[in-house]
């Protein structure tokens, strides 16, 4: 779990986000633009970042100072229990309502009262899961 989020795992979640049409070809409908971070809990900073555009990923970084539209943090252990189980709307509402899953840039709200988001978002922690087996 120590490379989660390195720039080796970042490039493979770039692959199988643009490989998903339930999250490249979803989020290119509503032409999403967004730079997301991804971290852990209690880290100054968060460790990769992915750049999208018009649905499809078009950079895996590590994180150095860009600016962000999401920073998502959570502890290891959290984030490994998503990627093997993904993450339901309840669960998505409990990790969000009991502080699992943080939100340190980004609106919650904004994703939960779009469901041309959601799914994406929910679907974006399966695609996670992946990377472990094609990394």
């Amino acid at each position: 779990m120590s490379d989660l989020f390195s720039p080796t795992w970042m490039q493979a979640y770039l692959n199988q986000w643009n490989a998903e049409p339930e999250l490249a070809s979803a989020l290119a409908t509503i032409h999403f633009n967004s730079t997301i971070a991804y971290g852990f809990k209690d880290v100054a900073m968060p460790k990769g970042v992915l750049t999208s555009e018009n649905g499809r990923a078009i950079k895996a970084k590590p994180y150095i100072d860009q600016p962000l539209n999401w920073d998502l943090r959570a502890t290891p252990e959290d984030w490994q229990k998503w990627q093997s189980n993904g993450l339901s709307m309840m669960g998505l509402s409990m990790a969000y309502m009991s502080g699992k899953l943080k939100f340190e840039v980004g609106d919650y709200t904004s994703i939960i009262k779009d469901p041309r988001m959601v799914g994406p978002f929910l679907m974006s922690f399966s695609v996670m899961g992946r990377v472990l087996s094609h990394a």
